[in-house]
């Protein structure tokens, strides 16, 4: 959590931790592939966490699976330091590479 809290402060944000027992969506077929991708939304009934690796997001339906964020450290551990970013808020991480910025059209209800 204190990894989480920096994370947040370093880039001006107000941590905002997923509830306990929330689940998030990864797209599981992505992951070992850089860069690592992560994106935010308000969404009910999950944490609104959605992740993947390499590049583009797939618009396809199965493209995520749902994951308790307890268990996303058995996956992709280098997102955890992440997860407390607030809705709007993306990132891209590999190796030696970190990019995390606050994206409005996030946070557009569609």
């Amino acid at each position: 959590m204190e990894k989480q809290e920096d994370v947040c402060s370093k880039f001006g944000a107000v941590a905002e931790p997923p509830a306990l027992g929330a689940k998030l969506g990864i797209a599981l077929a992505t992951v070992g592939e850089l860069p690592i991708n992560g994106l935010r939304i308000h969404l009910d009934g999950t944490c609104g966490w959605f992740i993947w690796g390499g590049g583009e997001a797939s618009t396809d339906p199965d493209f995520y699976q749902p994951l308790h964020v307890a268990h996303v450290a058995e996956y992709l551990p280098s997102v955890e330091p992440y997860l407390s970013l607030p809705p709007g808020y993306r990132f891209q991480i590999a190796d030696g590479y970190e990019d995390v910025w606050f994206d409005p059209t996030l946070l557009v209800k569609k």
